[in-house]
């Protein structure tokens, strides 16, 4: 698996930001260089522009983050651009607007996943988007009074937020006079949404026509509470609680991947390799579970393949445990390592991790027959929610969403960190993408993660006791450079899970923004279940295999 190291990339990347410097010559108002990749401030009114060149010219075609926030003299939105084909390719494009009239063209009619993310921004920063197709609240209630993360909000001030009646999206006249449509709520309390998420179903018999999510009902201000805790001791507990279903190491290497390079923190090589081992470890955690409710929503598996899912995510759990000390919130990771060795004796470690390992085959095999070659999980699964590949990239898709549809984008491979390029292992895709594509995907990445995690443990058992360093020196109050910005991510469970962070000088970042795969990929629903029925459109929400806790933060 050939990566070349980041010394060796530099001058291709400064090359890349000549390139863009030239081609946004006639726009670019000025430089705002942020620590992961060039930026460039532009007009409000020139957005589509700027942002149309750079997908169709620089290739950046993946619009992995928005970020919206407000200073003393000015509001400001952040798209954070990416290219699928190398995500080290990346560019921050900067847009002011006056506090007066914070107001800007959106980013929608270039890149379909800038709608959800608009519409955050508006809802919580209170920035207006012209020509956004849907502009309204996306986590408040439409009766909400101002917007929580603009400075002139009053948190004191007490809301009363009146419900609305509930109405058919399609009335009117985009409603077809010649059939009978049913308006449909599933959820926000059903077992098939997998959380509090409530889906706006329009029907025409049997058909869908239309499937809104409404999200928003759990939202528990994580970025609020990571804005006012400090760099050093207070923010990491948090990620654990986004992504809850057993990703929370890698929800942690997040936020310590970007508090690190912003703070210029080395970590030691022994402490990526550990990072490495628990972050797949709760890889195949959270597929597991997610594979074993997938049979639950699909045809009412619940005997076999569920709580065989059960049984050996609890086994992973038991590692995870020893490891941590946690089954749930493990709060493991340090910024610049992790917080303690393996558990002794390490010989006993290791060997419970490699029974584990020796099982998983065997057991893979068993999830083939009970999912793979099942002929109602196939009735059910294959040819349903396809997912085009281009429409995967519009709306942001990554993690097993996107590779189920044939896309090659892995950031443990393409934008490389921890001890992933010094392991053998593939990224696994499917060219299918259907709901079906997408389980195959997930059981394909528990061999894959267990093929890393045996990987570690060979290395981890020949490492020399005197070099077993698990944490850098860090001082003990982080205060970055005032103004410096950044965004970076990781491969999470559910895909790209990404952190943007501008530090003011502080022990406390002045923004804290969380790029959540499950956000993006959750809205694409609409999209491929248009046409289809009431049983495909509860197939195609547990194929996406969202967590509320990361969609609504």
């Amino acid at each position: 698996m050939p990566v070349q190291s980041t010394v060796e990339e530099a001058p291709a990347h400064d090359d890349f930001a000549s390139a863009l410097e030239t081609l946004l010559e006639p726009y670019a108002l000025d430089r705002d260089d942020h620590l992961n990749a060039p930026a460039f401030v532009i007009r409000p009114d020139e957005v589509q522009d700027v942002l149309a060149i750079l997908r169709e010219e620089a290739g950046l075609d993946h619009c992995a983050c928005v970020t919206a926030q407000q200073y003393e003299d000015r509001f400001e939105t952040i798209y954070h651009l990416r290219s699928y084909d190398d995500p080290t390719r990346e560019v921050s494009v900067v847009v002011p607007t006056p506090t007066g009239d914070p107001t800007s063209q959106s980013a929608a009619p270039i890149y379909e996943t800038a709608n959800w993310h608009e519409r955050e921004a508006y809802d919580l920063v209170g920035i207006e988007y012209e020509d956004h197709p849907d502009l309204r609240r996306i986590l408040l209630p439409e009766t909400w009074q101002g917007h929580p993360l603009g400075l002139e909000y009053d948190q004191e001030k007490p809301q009363i937020v009146t419900l609305s009646e509930h109405e058919n999206p399609i009335a009117g006249d985009d409603a077809d006079p010649e059939s009978e449509t049913l308006f449909l709520n599933l959820g926000p309390h059903h077992p098939a949404t997998h959380g509090v998420m409530h889906v706006k179903a329009v029907l025409d018999g049997e058909t869908v026509v239309d499937a809104e999510p409404d999200i928003g009902y759990m939202h528990r201000c994580e970025e609020q509470m990571c804005q006012q805790g400090t760099y050093r001791h207070q923010i990491m507990p948090y990620p654990d609680r986004w992504d809850w279903v057993s990703a929370g190491l890698l929800n942690e290497w997040a936020y310590a991947r970007t508090a690190e390079e912003l703070a210029g923190l080395e970590v030691p090589e022994y402490a990526r390799l550990i990072r490495t081992m628990g972050a797949e470890l709760s890889r195949m955690a959270a597929h597991l579970i997610s594979l074993g409710t997938y049979a639950l929503d699909v045809y009412g598996e619940f005997t076999a393949t569920f709580q065989y899912a059960m049984r050996d995510r609890e086994l992973v759990l038991d590692i995870l445990e020893d490891l941590t000390g946690q089954r749930m919130m493990f709060n493991y990771f340090r910024l610049g390592g992790v917080a303690w060795d393996l558990p002794e004796p390490r010989d006993e470690f290791f060997e419970q991790t490699r029974d584990v390992l020796d099982s998983l085959p065997a057991k893979i095999d068993e999830y083939h027959d009970l999912l793979v070659t099942n002929e109602i999980f196939q009735a059910r699964c294959v040819d349903t929610g396809v997912l085009e590949p281009e429409v995967a990239r519009q709306y942001g898709c990554t993690g097993p969403v996107a590779r189920g549809s044939g896309i090659d984008y892995d950031l443990r491979r393409d934008d490389p960190y921890g001890y992933y390029p010094h392991l053998e292992w593939d990224v696994v895709t499917q060219s299918d993408g259907d709901n079906y594509s997408r389980a195959l995907v997930r059981m394909g990445e528990l061999e894959e993660s267990a093929k890393i995690v045996e990987q570690c443990l060979d290395l981890l058992e020949e490492w020399p006791e005197d070099e077993r360093e698990v944490q850098a020196n860090v001082p003990r109050t982080l205060k970055p450079d005032a103004d410096a910005e950044i965004y970076r991510a990781v491969e999470g469970a559910k895909g790209e899970l990404g952190i943007y962070i501008r530090s003011d000088g502080s022990e406390t970042p002045a923004r804290f923004k969380i790029r959540s795969p499950s956000f993006s990929n959750l809205s694409v629903l609409p999209v491929i279940t248009r046409g289809e029925y009431v049983p495909d459109l509860i197939a195609s929400i547990g194929s996406l295999d969202c967590i509320m806790g990361e969609v609504d933060r």
